[in-house]
This record gives C-alpha cells, structure tokens and sequence, in this order.
C-alpha cells in the first residue's frame, strides 16, 4: 500500500485550471483516501486500468477494485484508474491539449505500459475509443506501432469479443484477479510487444485476435477455483464524489445453479464456488473498519442462495448493529425470502425490495426457467409488507420468447395483487404503499439458451408497453420502462461479428458516446452507422439463428475451464 500525501505536480495544475468549468470535479484529481501511490524510481511497468464510463459509475464496480488491487500487490508494477471524462471535461481537455490521464499521477496514458478496459456493458463501447482518442493513440491495432500501449480488455462483455476485436490487441476471457498478475509478469519477461502477445496468446483464457484462425482451438474461460485463497480488496479507496454503491462490499460466491434461460451471467459465471463464512466476516469488518463505511454489501447473482447466508449475517449482525452499520442483500429471489430473513437485514434500516419475477405468468416463468410461483412472490410480499415495508420492486421482460398478450397482462395482474396483499398484511394504511414495476426489452445473449432467439421489433415492444399501462388501474402502482432503441443496438453489438468494429466507429466519428444514457443515446446515429456500413442492426438483432448456423462467438468456450 503507497502513502496517502497529495502533491500537486505541474500536470495537475494544468489540471486544476479548467476544473472550475465542470461539473463535478472531484471525480479527476484522485487522491483519495486509499489510492495507492507508488515511487517512479521502484515502477517497472504502469497500467492505466480504465473504465468506460464515469467515476461514480466505475468507482462502484466491483471488478475494478479487484483487478486494481490484486496488480498493485506486484513489485514494480503502478496500476492505476482511469475513467472517461463527462463531456464537458472531455471539451475542456481538449481545447487544452490535456491528454487522458490517470487519476494517481495524472501523467498521460499514452506513455503507459499497457491500458485495460474493463467491458461490462456493450453500449460503452464508443466510450473504450473515445478514450482511447482522447488518449492520442489509434483505435485500431493494427495501426498501432511497437512502442504504443497493449491494449487490453475483459468482463463480461468478452464472451462476444469479436465486435471490437479490431480495437483490441488481446483479451481475457473469464476471472481476471489470477490472470492479469500472470500475463504482467509474462510482459515484464518479454522482449517487446510481438513477443508478449505470442507467449500470451498460448496462455489459457486468453484470446489475441491477431494470432487466432479458424482452426485454433476453443478458448476455454479463466476462473478461479478457490476463492478464500483469491485476492479480495479490504483495503477500499473511499471516493472523494458521490458514486452511485458508496459502501463496502464482500462477495458470498460465483456462478449460479438457478439456469435462467435468458440470463448470460447465469450461464457464465460458473460453476458454482462459495466463500466460507470465516472469510466474509473477516472481509467485511476489515473493508468496514479501512473505510470507515456505515454500509456493508453482501453481494452475488442471487445473495440468498448463499447457503451460509444465516450463519454469515447473525455473525455480521453481532459486529455491526453496534457500530449502526446496515447490512444490504441488494440481490434477492422471492422463494427463500423470510421473516427470519428480513429480522436480520432491518436490524439497523430499512432498505428497500426488489424482486424480478422476470414473467407475469407461471407458464412464461416456467418456459425461461424463472420458476418462482404467483404464491411464493405473494408470500414474500406478506412477508416484507407485514416486518414494516412499504416499498417493493418488481422487474420484469418484455418480449420473452413465446410471449403473448395475456402474458403481458398478467404482469398487470400480479401488481395488483401485491397491491392486495399490501392491504391484508399492514395495520396502517395511511402509512402508503409503493409499488413499482419496470420492464425491460428481452436481449438474447451469447451461450444462453436463447441465443438464438430473436429480439421483438421497437414498435412491438412499444405495443406491449401501452397494453400494460393500460392495464394498471391504480395509482399506488408505478410503471417504468427501458428503453427500446437502447435494447436494440445492445442486441446487435452482443450478438454481432467482427463487421460490428466498423460499425462502432462509424457511430463514435459521428458523435456516439455514453450511449448507455438515455439523454447522450442516439438512435438515428446507429443507423447512419450501420447504413453506412451497409449492415442492418435488425439482422443481428431480431433474426432467428438456424441450429446449424454456427455463431460468431462459438470459438469461446464458457463451459470448459482453462
């Protein structure tokens, strides 16, 4: 762990000049409580560890606190965090000729070893070149010299690396925490660039688009097989901005044994590993007690899977309702929700519910996997609303595959028998209810069992939003729903081939970026893009995949582990 002092180097007062014509400057001094600095005269090799979205955005992930914490752990190696500027940062950077810098030096990227992103989301993907033209290096590999940056990247979004293959000199496919100190050390040992991709090409879980043919082998995914012996982060940087989880964290396990049909994490992650309750205490009241948060996360695909879940809270609980800090299960299903359950969680506040049914009817819920009976959700809502909620969340899919119009009204008709039990379970009526309910557009996935489904048209699904709406006859049930535009180039950039790349830098030379914000996202933009491209976004998106067509993502094995 470097030292905590804050020197304002000649970069920075650069800097500091035009913070005072953004919006939120903290989010670009760094500095923070936590950040770990390191000697030059001691760095053999600096990696800017970037996220393609803002600092409240990414301050956030888990993944990067991981990745950033477990390469610090090397000798000789500096990584540090990177984020992209919001556009009035990134317009003021400019017409100062400020390059993109890391937040711990505030020395320039480009003259970085390597620059990782971490891709999560495919509507980031104009934010990745952006960046890396804000940076002053090419977008494309192959127009890059020997003496430029590797480029990096892995998270989810890498199981489909091919659309912005073009942009990326190697890729890691799976957990990242054990192969990322690998490939530093393998680059420090390397006599240039061309050798370091061609020793880690070889390596399992690493994918190098520019040494791998048709007749390569599958790339099987990285995981790490035993997590109390991984590196976990207990040392959290406390950020300096408001982030959007500004909390500690711990994370109870991997995987998921539930098989969700249209859920790519479900399908992913595995196999199903856990941490042992030991661990996660100890990991919890450390991060607590580095931080000095009130606020401890319990995090994973589904947190009341866990099946230590009572042993780890009471021994939580015991630690924290002393010192006033809330324990929050962010992620949990209606079919093993309790009062037992929710005693424990409420012990120091409320936190809101959220549920995901995901269908309105049992025999959709049963089609995709999502086996959660109308009666364990209602029971659950009795549960909750009866210990002293008033507010619940409910998720669902538009568009699910064999989905009618009675399915999509039995999604109305579910809300309102929440609303019902509401009022057989609370003594108090005039305390209120909220109950909300949201959909969004289903997205096929790559290796799920419904990749080859296809996505229902915008028009489509904008029926089946006003069939619902007007459906909902009371005003204690709130009705919000995603995006459609947004859903359909997310389905085309997620099941889309290596033509995608043309695709993406089209849409940013015209301006695309943030496109996961709604007031940034552009949809006229997209299609310019494709037009111009001569390629449809409903070919990738909406077409119905034959069984004997092979799909652009079948090189990566996401069963098999490397």
């Amino acid at each position: 762990m470097g030292n905590y002092r804050i020197t304002v180097s000649d970069k920075m007062k650069k800097i500091e000049q035009i913070l005072n014509r953004v919006r939120k400057p903290a989010g670009y001094i760094g500095g923070e409580f936590g950040q770990i600095t390191k000697s030059s005269s001691e760095v053999k090799v600096r990696i800017a560890l970037c996220f393609p979205d803002t600092y409240e955005i990414g301050m956030s992930n888990l993944g990067m606190r991981i990745i950033y914490g477990a390469l610090n752990e090397m000798d000789g190696v500096w990584c540090q965090r990177v984020f992209a500027p919001w556009t009035d940062m990134e317009d003021e950077m400019r017409n100062a000729d400020i390059p993109l810098f890391a937040l711990e030096s505030h020395e320039a990227i480009r003259d970085f070893d390597v620059i990782a992103f971490s891709l999560g989301y495919e509507l980031s993907y104009t934010n990745m070149l952006n960046m890396l033209d804000l940076a002053g290096i090419a977008l494309r590999s192959e127009e890059r010299s020997d003496i430029d940056p590797i480029i990096i990247a892995g998270g989810s979004c890498c199981y489909n690396p091919l659309p912005v293959a073009d942009f990326v000199d190697l890729f890691v496919i799976g957990e990242g925490e054990e192969i990322s100190p690998q490939l530093v050390s393998m680059y420090m040992a390397s006599n240039g660039k061309a050798d370091f991709l061609q020793n880690a090409s070889k390596v399992p879980g690493v994918y190098v688009p520019g040494l791998y043919d048709e007749g390569s082998p599958q790339i099987k995914k990285r995981i790490v097989k035993d997590l109390d012996n991984s590196y976990f982060p207990t040392a959290p940087i406390v950020p300096s901005a408001s982030i959007v989880h500004d909390r500690a964290m711990v994370e109870l396990f991997r995987g998921c044994h539930r098989g969700c049909k249209f859920c790519s994490a479900g399908h992913t992650t595995g196999p199903f590993r856990v941490r042992s309750p030991e661990k996660l205490r100890e990991q919890g009241i450390v991060s607590l007690q580095n931080s000095g948060y009130d606020e401890l996360a319990l995090l994973s695909l589904s947190t009341s899977d866990y099946p230590h879940l009572d042993v780890l809270c009471d021994s939580l609980i015991s630690w924290c309702e002393p010192r006033k800090i809330n324990l929050s299960l962010p992620s949990l299903r209606a079919d093993n929700f309790s009062i037992d359950l929710m005693q424990r969680v409420q012990k120091v506040r409320k936190s809101g519910l959220t549920f995901a049914p995901e269908a309105g009817s049992q025999r959709l819920r049963n089609h995709i996997n999502k086996n959660i009976t109308e009666e364990t959700l209602l029971g659950a809502c009795g549960v909750a609303f009866g210990g002293g909620y008033n507010a619940v969340k409910l998720y669902f899919m538009l568009g699910l595959p064999t989905e009618t119009d009675e399915d999509v009204l039995a999604i109305a008709a579910l809300a309102h028998k929440v609303l019902d039990t509401w009022k057989t379970h609370t003594n108090n009526e005039r305390r209120g209810v909220r109950i909300t309910i949201s959909t969004s557009c289903f997205i096929p996935k790559p290796h799920t069992p419904f990749e080859r489904e296809g996505q229902i048209s915008i028009s489509e699904y904008l029926r089946r939003v006003k069939l619902l709406k007007d459906d909902i006859r009371s005003k204690k049930i709130t009705y919000n729903w995603h995006s459609p535009e947004q859903g359909l180039i997310e389905a085309a950039l997620s099941r889309g081939d290596r033509e995608l790349g043309r695709v993406i830098e089209a849409a940013w030379r015209s301006g695309a970026k943030f496109d996961s914000w709604s007031e940034h996202f552009s949809l006229d933009t997209w299609l310019a893009a494709f037009s111009q491209c001569g390629l449809d976004p409903e070919y990738f998106a909406m077409r119905e995949r034959a069984n004997d067509e092979k799909l652009p993502w079948s090189f990566i094995d996401v069963k098999g582990v490397g």
